[in-house]
């Protein structure tokens, strides 16, 4: 699959990494539907997208609700045409440990609301958008490209079990979609940041402590993923597996 011909949806569009891929794909000539909540931050990638060789058209929708993921499929497939690429990249973070002391040694749980929010956006949400995607996909007897935004999270980081246990079950669901429809010429990957620039908000000693973790001493910044996407997206041979740009972290 060549970039500047493919229709692609990205979820997750206004925050920095999906307003980034979009940006990459509409240089590049392809025309995005940009899906996400935030109608300010949509707002905000059309802006930046302006005049730009693609096209994108931006799409408000929940990826963690089955009918809004089915009808904004739809509404896609209607603006840019037949589907070939569906980047799921929607996803959240609510960090906490399962149970703890706090200062009055007293016990905290993690409240399930807490725990399940994370699972509806971070796995739900790709279960239900490439359900739709891939049915539009067999259903128009096309080819394509799934890709999932797993993270180096994947292999666990403590304080992150909702969010680690997503982002490796994207990593498995990944290799099982392969092979049930490599046959129909459809592949899904992933693909998995370490530590990108800018950084969370962290102190200068625990963003040192992070990067000493990283065989490169650096962060990876959101061009360098971006090329690890074009990658997957055009080697068509590709598929199935996770590709960690982390750096060496997890060497």
């Amino acid at each position: 699959m060549m970039v500047p011909s493919c229709h692609a949806v990205v979820t997750g569009a206004a925050g920095a990494l999906g307003r980034h891929l979009c940006l990459a794909l509409a240089r590049e000539g392809a025309s995005v539907a940009a899906v996400d909540l935030d109608s300010a931050g949509l707002a905000r990638v059309s802006q930046a997208t302006e005049g730009l060789p693609g096209a994108v058209h931006t799409f408000i929708a929940d990826v963690a609700n089955a009918e809004a993921c089915a009808e904004v499929v739809t509404r896609a497939e209607q603006k840019i045409g037949p589907l070939d690429l569906l980047i799921n990249n929607a996803g959240i973070s609510r960090d906490g440990y399962l149970a703890k002391l706090d200062e009055r040694g007293a016990v905290v749980k993690m409240p399930r609301a807490q725990w399940q929010k994370v699972l509806d956006v971070n796995l739900t949400g790709p279960f239900l958008m490439t359900r739709e995607v891939v049915a539009h996909m067999l259903a128009n007897g096309r080819t394509g490209l799934i890709l999932h935004v797993s993270s180096v999270s994947r292999h666990g980081i403590a304080g992150q079990a909702n969010y680690s246990s997503t982002k490796a079950a994207l990593a498995v669901t990944a290799k099982v979609w392969a092979d049930e429809l490599g046959p129909h010429g459809i592949r899904v990957a992933s693909i998995a940041p370490g530590f990108l620039d800018p950084p969370l908000a962290m102190s200068t000693t625990a963003l040192e402590a992070m990067l000493a973790r990283v065989p490169l001493r650096r962060l990876g910044t959101l061009d360098e993923l971006v090329r690890g996407v074009r990658f997957v997206i055009e080697c068509d041979y590709f598929n199935g597996k996770c590709l960690e740009i982390d750096g060496g972290l997890t060497v």
